[in-house]
């Protein structure tokens, strides 16, 4: 396996370590659109979830890593999601900090999880559903050669609104 690391950026598992980190970015109102999250998660929670988050990708079906920057900064995170090892695919989330966002380094973390999980976990094909107002996600993950495979009308409530989600896929050949 290759490392999840470059010059730039590093993957890591969770720790117990980043409990502050990971409160933070789940109760952030923000973020709740694209994680599907409508209540705040107590810390009691997500310890008990980071207690748990180092079961086999193949038991729990998903596998969520922090994002560090060169200086060991905690800038995001990046997910699979929907793990299907027969089928061989899965979802891809990601998530950048705002300050850390135009900076590459969402870009550099893809590249990183795609390698991995083409590579390591054996996969066919990973996807990601985009809100089609979210014009930065979709420049992000086209960059990377996911293409548009087809839009889920009214997919998503947000407030009293419901909005489109595009479906992205790329395909290891």
């Amino acid at each position: 396996m290759q490392p999840l690391k470059n010059n730039t950026i590093k993957l890591r598992a969770l720790e117990l370590e980043d409990l502050d980190f990971l409160f933070q970015v789940e109760n952030d109102q923000e973020f709740w659109e694209v994680s599907g999250t409508q209540t705040p998660f107590s810390k009691h929670i997500l310890k008990q979830y980071l207690a748990n988050a180092q079961q086999d990708i193949y038991e729990a079906k998903q596998l969520r890593m922090l994002i560090e920057d060169g200086s060991g900064n905690s800038i995001g995170l990046i997910d699979l999601f929907d793990f299907d090892p027969q089928n061989k695919k899965a979802g891809l989330g990601i998530l950048i900090l705002k300050k850390f966002q135009k900076k590459g380094f969402g870009k550099q973390a893809i590249r990183l999880f795609l390698s991995y999980a083409f590579e390591s976990l054996d996969l066919h094909q990973i996807y990601a559903n985009i809100t089609i107002d979210n014009i930065k996600s979709i420049a992000l993950f086209e960059s990377l050669n996911f293409k548009q495979i087809g839009i889920q009308k009214d997919w998503i409530k947000v407030g009293s609104i419901y909005k489109d989600v595009a479906l992205y896929q790329i395909i290891n050949k």
